[in-house]
């Protein structure tokens, strides 16, 4: 067995240091501004027009970029982005696939991608391989939706060392102890789930989010994104007089699915972007606003 490589503190916080992510939540903070975050489905709908897709919402304002890696039980997900995961498991959209599609966005693009999923893949890959073949391939960081903080150590081992960020979950649900390990594990940023539930069913309530989100960022140095729920530039908005982040991802895949066999699916999908980042600037500029 190869025994796995020991990296020193002082390493591990320059590899973090360097990560994309907290470049980008750098530059951002010192713009008094908070980024956007849309989600694509790898293989949704192809593998070649999903490469199109990053860098059309690159090109709108997106600050990073999830890319959600199909998988064959998403339970997570709600019923838009399950059908989005199985038409990209059919295209092809394997973990394999997504490396080379970051491979192949680094080429042409520095904004960081969390590779959105579930661990089985992970696991099958071998998760000493995926974290060093992640990392070269130009990933920044992973949100692995069904491996809870405290069992993720099989992964992190690898993961930390070279230098990718360890998105974690928090909800609504979440009591002050899950709170607190999710705060000993997280890196790169805090997705706060803003409904109960899974993803693209619930419309967010803006008002009902914001105090959690103040009272996790008297705990937390990270940035703090929020998604679920989120699908116009009000919602949008919104969520950008408080969070870091704003995540949006089945209104992304709903304009993919219904504008999936035309010529406009890209320029629809580029259009939502670039309204949801007028309007996440627009509320950060408005005179007296603070976070």
């Amino acid at each position: 067995m190869t025994q796995r490589l020991r990296v020193s503190d002082a390493v591990v916080e320059s590899l973090q240091q360097t990560n994309r992510i907290d470049r980008c939540f750098a530059a951002l903070r010192a713009r008094g501004e908070a980024a956007l975050v849309p989600f694509l489905t790898l293989g949704d709908p192809s593998v070649e027009m999903t490469l199109e897709l990053m860098h059309a919402v690159e090109q709108e304002g997106a600050d990073l970029i999830e890319l959600g890696v199909p998988f064959s039980d998403p339970t997570a997900d709600g019923p838009v982005l399950q059908r989005s995961l199985e038409i990209g498991l059919q295209a092809g959209g394997t973990l394999p696939r997504a490396l080379e599609v970051v491979q192949q966005f680094r080429r042409h693009s520095d904004v960081p991608v969390v590779l959105y999923g579930y661990y089985n893949p992970i696991f099958r890959y071998g998760v000493e391989a995926f974290a060093r073949d992640a990392a070269s391939a130009g990933v920044d960081g992973l949100l692995v939706v069904d491996l809870p903080p405290e069992e993720a150590e099989e992964l992190l081992q690898w993961t930390r060392p070279a230098g990718l960020h360890f998105v974690c979950l928090l909800a609504p649900t979440s009591g002050p102890d899950r709170v607190e390990v999710v705060l000993r594990h997280a890196a790169g940023f805090i997705y706060y789930v803003s409904v109960t539930g899974v993803t693209g069913v619930k419309v967010i309530r803006p008002a009902e989010v914001r105090p959690a989100v103040l009272a996790l960022r008297e705990r937390t140095h990270l940035p703090i994104g929020v998604g679920f729920g989120i699908s116009t530039a009000e919602h949008a908005a919104a969520v950008a007089e408080f969070a870091d982040a704003v995540v949006v991802g089945s209104a992304l895949m709903r304009l993919v699915d219904l504008h999936r066999e035309q010529e406009d699916m890209v320029p629809q999908v580029a259009s939502l972007v670039r309204r949801l980042k007028h309007a996440i600037l627009e509320v950060r500029r408005t005179p007296g606003h603070s976070v």
